[in-house]
Order: structure tokens, then C-alpha cells, then sequence
């Protein structure tokens, strides 16, 4: 059963209509509250095959004005770099020990993992339990790098990760209900714009198929992919 806030978020929502970005960011942000700070999520469904591997669409990027989440980082690094992720704010560092703690405690408080390349080998071995997480550093998403310094700061600042799942929908949080409609707006521009350049050369026909945005307790909200396509100009 929904819930009254639910409903009444929902009644203000003209089903059949498509809203440009603004006016769907101000709908929901003036429907009622929750008793918390709710995440505003996009949901972007790609033309695209992802059981094509030319046609998977993974990325990351950093938003504008941040997730408004704070990050629980873990680096997987040694000697000078192990000193320069702590600097860079880092909030666990190690090496063998950690990846003893992750294995055998079965120990998982943190949001993301970055490790050095000559780290891999021991990062390698937590791939049953980083993966399915997605967890996992990966070098195209900038977390396997000698640059962890640049790295943790980036992902303190707001990086997120996208990624089309097997339906073809990439969904992305692109900040939280507290956040002015403005910056709401910078960060879904900057979400577009990533994946507007992250098109498969092989995806045929529309790209950018349908586009809805909601908060974590409240209804979706339905958006023109041309409003949704003319951010990247924004």
C-alpha cells in the first residue's frame, strides 16, 4: 500500500506528459518530503544491445556540485603512494593486511576501491567479493591508476560510476532533494553530456530513448529525451 506522502506526490504528476529537465526537477522537489534527504536518481534507458561488448556503455565522471554522500574510500597502495592516498583523504590504506581483513571478516565498510597496478595481484584474489558489489577497480573507470592521490580526491569531490544494465537503463544519482534545482540541473547536464559521448559507433537508430528522474520514496517522473538531449549544450 502507498504511502499518503506517495500518493500525493504522485496526484501532482501528469502521467501521460513529458516535462523538460527543470520542470520535472521542480515537481519533484516540491512534492512532499520525506523524513530524510532523499537521493535524486536519473534513469536514462540507451538505444543500445548491452549483451554486445561494443555496445556496453561504462563510465565515470565527477559531478559539478557532488552526490552530497560522503565516501568511505579504501586504497590498495604501498610505500609513497600508500602516503599520498592518506594525504589525499583516504580512509583506509593497506595492502596484504586489508585485503586479509576483506577475506576473513568478511569486512566491507567502504563505498569504493582504488588500488595501484602492482596492486592487482592482491586485489585480484577479492574478486568474488568486490565484483558482484562493483566494487572491483577498473583502469577505465580511473580507479587502477599511480595517480591515487588525484583519484581519492575525485571520488571525495562526487565521482560517480554509470553503467547500462540488461535492459539498456543506466541509472545514475545525480545529488540529493536538499540540493537547489540549479545544481540538480549542472549535474544532469554533466551525466548527459557523458554519456551523449559515450555512444556505440555500432548503436543504430535513437540513442537517448526515454528519460525519467525520482527521488529514493518518490514516484518517477517522466522527461523529454530532446530536453534530456540539450543538456549537453546547458
Amino acid at each position: 500500500m502507498a504511502s499518503k506522502r506517495y500518493r500525493q506526490s504522485l496526484e501532482a504528476v501528469d502521467r501521460q506528459k513529458l516535462y523538460s529537465v527543470s520542470e520535472a526537477l521542480e515537481l519533484i522537489k516540491g512534492a512532499p518530503a520525506a523524513k530524510f534527504d532523499e537521493s535524486v536518481d536519473l534513469a536514462v534507458n540507451l538505444g543500445v544491445d548491452p549483451k554486445h561488448a561494443d555496445q556496453m556503455v561504462r563510465g565515470a565522471i565527477v559531478l559539478p556540485n557532488g552526490t552530497g554522500r560522503s565516501v568511505r574510500i579504501l586504497v590498495f597502495a604501498k610505500g609513497d603512494k600508500e602516503k599520498e592516498a592518506r594525504d589525499a583523504g583516504a580512509d583506509y590504506v593497506g595492502a596484504e593486511d586489508l585485503a586479509k581483513k576483506i577475506q576473513e571478516e568478511s569486512w566491507m565498510e567502504f563505498d569504493r576501491v582504488i588500488a595501484t597496478p602492482d596492486m592487482m595481484s592482491v586485489v585480484g584474489r577479492l574478486g568474488r567479493v568486490l565484483g558482484p558489489r562493483g566494487l572491483m577497480p577498473n583502469p577505465k573507470l580511473g580507479t587502477v591508476t599511480m595517480d591515487v592521490g588525484k583519484a581519492v580526491q575525485e571520488n571525495k569531490a562526487g565521482k560517480v560510476e554509470y553503467r547500462v544494465d540488461k535492459n539498456g537503463i543506466v541509472h545514475c544519482a545525480i545529488g540529493k532533494r536538499s540540493f537547489e534545482v540549479s545544481q540538480l540541473l549542472e549535474n544532469a547536464s554533466a551525466l548527459m553530456d557523458a554519456l551523449l559521448k559515450a555512444k556505440p559507433a555500432s548503436s543504430k537508430g535513437t540513442y537517448v530513448k526515454k528519460v525519467a528522474v525520482s527521488t529514493t520514496m518518490g514516484p518517477g517522473v517522466r522527461i523529454d529525451p530532446a530536453s534530456a538531449s540539450a543538456l549537453q549544450a546547458a
